[in-house]
């Protein structure tokens, strides 16, 4: 009886270190299936360490997927204000070049207003002023429609003569002349570029 206990022990031990070289850290039989307690735990050796651990098994951290790549980063954009100013011949409203203007606002992401502000010389009465300056704004919104501007991000006011900002003296063309700076419509734009 010795005899057979003495075999069996030695044939266990002979298969726990076969198994042992192929699933390192854990008794396993020939299979490779790893024995377990009476309690359901894996029989761990001397040698198991955490990075032996096997699935199903105390100690076993699933490997996390190999991260999403980050999103590409959005597009920059920075908020944006320009100012430009169209200037009129005395008591006139014929719209010159507004090329710079058309180009500016297409090279927008978006944007969110453009303010026309019509302005006149001191020469002539008040009223008459305050429609010279509205028609002049009217004009240019007029030619940035037609230029392929949105007309409802425009919007229209006049100053009339309340905002020179030329200093001028003299007479007749000399004072006309001098006070060409007047006779202008403010074209304000607010929208959004992207960052370069």
């Amino acid at each position: 009886m010795k005899k057979i206990a003495i075999a069996a022990g030695l044939a266990l031990t002979l298969g726990f270190s076969a198994a042992q070289a192929q699933v390192s850290g854990y008794a396993a039989n020939s299979s490779d299936t790893v024995w377990r307690t009476s309690f359901g735990e894996c029989w761990q050796t001397s040698s198991w360490s955490v990075d032996k651990a096997v699935p199903g098994c105390a100690g076993y951290v699933a490997q996390a997927d190999a991260p999403a790549p980050a999103p590409a980063p959005a597009p920059e954009v920075a908020d944006l204000e320009r100012k430009f100013a169209l200037y009129f011949d005395f008591d006139k409203t014929d719209v010159g070049d507004i090329s710079t203007i058309v180009n500016h606002i297409g090279s927008l992401a978006s944007v969110d207003s453009i303010e026309l502000t019509g302005h006149a010389d001191r020469i002539g009465n008040m009223t008459y002023n305050d429609r010279l300056s509205q028609r002049r704004a009217d004009a240019v919104a007029v030619a940035l429609a037609n230029a392929g501007v949105d007309r409802n991000l425009m919007s229209t006011s006049s100053m009339g003569s309340r905002s020179p900002v030329a200093n001028c003296s003299g007479r007749g063309a000399e004072l006309i002349a001098c006070l060409r700076p007047d006779r202008r419509v403010d074209v304000e734009i607010k929208g959004t570029r992207r960052a370069q």
